[in-house]
């Protein structure tokens, strides 16, 4: 049994990887300040005795009720992810990177402790290499209305190296792309989520430019398996984990109003700045060194994510 430190443990991913930790037997402790997390993500986990919830702030010197403890894998998955709430949240956003990536390290310093951290596709921005290999540097723009996120886990990732290469911690990046499934928030501005509440709803489905931006979707079942094998290894990555198959928007606008049989209609919209046109991982990094490759097919995967968005509707 590892004790394991989860920071975000009550966000989208951190609810599932930390009950994919307690069913593997392990303690898990759950950091969230709730800033995006939900505690009704992790309302089922509270019963089990291996679970302990802390309300805190990363980027803030930790109380004892954190520090007292030793921990075997130390997680940081603590940021906002979507759009709407990294702006809203732009200090915050840059901070956690910063700040709550140090403190994250530091503890795992201290515990000689296996150092998880969620880094994001962000970091390859609008790219001119396709698809993305983790050797690719990015073409992102420093400087501009989606900087603070991409920004942030640019600056993890070389804390990171530091921490690694300098101080001896034994870290793994993963590389996150677009993930969808239950727990995610119905508000939280990412397109599957405003696609199918829109389309739950009856509501006019926000197309964003014309539709032929692409992105590859991983269920999060997926997603969390290749968390885990990142974990219970000492790859250092960074490692793509997502889903290369790829779809247009206008692509998943469609799977969505045939899945939920909704009458709604596309409206389209100007391009957000700095939208990237295309993403798609190489997953063959992963693949070779993890032993990981998705499984689940979009539809597949979207099946309970509308199932999930319709009770969250209380339809």
């Amino acid at each position: 049994m590892k004790t394991v430190l989860v920071a975000g443990g009550a966000g989208f991913l951190g609810s599932h990887l930390c009950k994919a930790l307690l069913d593997a037997g392990d303690a898990v402790v759950c950091v969230d300040n709730l800033c995006t997390g939900r505690e009704q993500n992790i309302a089922a986990l509270k019963d089990n005795p291996q679970f302990t919830f802390i309300n805190h702030d990363i980027t803030t010197p930790f109380p004892e009720s954190i520090t007292g403890r030793h921990y075997d894998v130390v997680a940081n998955l603590a940021s906002p992810a979507s759009p709407p709430r990294y702006v809203e949240l732009a200090v915050e956003t840059l901070l956690v990177g910063a700040l709550g990536t140090k403190n994250m390290l530091d503890i795992a310093l201290r515990d000689d402790a296996r150092y998880i951290h969620t880094s994001t596709s962000e970091v390859y921005g609008d790219p001119n290499v396709h698809p993305q290999p983790e050797s690719y540097w990015g073409n992102v723009n420093s400087y501009g209305a989606r900087s603070m996120y991409d920004e942030s886990k640019r600056f993890a990732e070389a804390m990171m190296w530091v921490y690694r290469h300098q101080k001896g911690v034994n870290t793994g990046i993963i590389r996150i792309f677009n993930t969808y499934g239950p727990h995610m928030d119905p508000e939280d501005g990412r397109v599957v989520s405003n696609f199918i509440m829109q389309a739950l709803k009856g509501e006019p489905i926000t197309m964003y430019g014309a539709g032929t931006q692409t992105r590859s979707f991983c269920y999060v079942d997926d997603q969390i398996d290749g968390l885990m094998k990142m974990i219970n290894c000492d790859e250092e990555g960074p490692v793509n984990i997502g889903n290369p198959d790829e779809f247009t928007m206008a692509e998943l606008a469609e799977k969505v109003i045939r899945l939920t049989a909704s009458s709604s209609q596309i409206v389209y919209q100007d391009l957000p700045p700095d939208d990237p046109k295309q993403r798609r991982p190489d997953i063959t990094r992963a693949s070779e060194r993890l032993g990981w490759k998705p499984v689940t097919s979009l539809d597949a995967g979207l099946v309970p994510t509308i199932a999930y968005f319709r009770g969250e509707l209380g339809l």
